[in-house]
């Protein structure tokens, strides 16, 4: 059977080859879980910041009627 090193807790361990791969992947998916929360904060700090730019905050309906373009 296959062997493969991990590192773990700043020590290198000997595992099976299908251990080492689950190992990588499920740190990879901690990884691309962590980078997808960073990137939804950051697009809602943009969002939060483009809305709160001139000072007020208002539902899309009344800033449609404040611009004269009420619904009929």
């Amino acid at each position: 059977m296959s062997k493969d090193v991990i590192n773990v807790d700043g020590k290198e361990t000997v595992v099976r080859e299908d251990t080492g791969k689950a190992f990588r992947g499920v740190n990879w998916a901690w990884a691309s879980i962590a980078g997808f929360i960073l990137i939804l904060a950051v697009v809602a700090a943009m969002l939060m910041f483009r809305a709160a730019r001139d000072g007020s905050v208002e539902s899309p309906g009344k800033i449609a009627t404040t611009n004269g373009n009420s619904a009929r």
